[in-house]
């Protein structure tokens, strides 16, 4: 069940919120870039949080509002397709939209970027 902007009906241990905030602490240069335009509803009103724990696993990015996650994939995710798609198949199972996008994308083709997710919430 997923209620006010966050996944609840999951356990989350006291670890794993200490390794979502590290994650905020210690972003990617292009989750740096896509989260000035996604933070205090930059983008058309949609909130967004980042770093969101989601049945165990941890989203780049979070919209509630249309059960969205935007994913950005840099060269770790070239060693882990395997992983990536059982992480994928699950949460599509459980009702959840997901965007990848190469960090590269979020470099060259912010815009872009920006459009398709906007696209993906009308």
């Amino acid at each position: 069940m997923v209620v006010k902007n966050v996944v609840i009906g999951q356990k989350v241990s006291a670890k794993q919120r200490e390794f979502a905030k590290k994650l905020r602490r210690e972003m990617t240069p292009a989750e740096k870039i896509l989260w000035q335009y996604l933070r205090t509803n930059k983008l058309n009103g949609l909130h967004f949080r980042r770093q969101q724990i989601v049945f165990g696993y941890f989203a780049d990015f979070y919209c509630h509002q249309h059960v969205l996650i935007v994913e950005l994939d840099g060269g770790i995710h070239e060693t882990q397709k395997e992983y990536d798609a059982k992480r994928e198949a699950h949460l599509i199972a459980r009702g959840f939209r997901i965007l990848r996008f190469k960090n590269e994308e979020v470099e060259k083709d912010l815009q872009g970027v920006l459009r398709k997710i906007l696209e993906a919430c009308t």
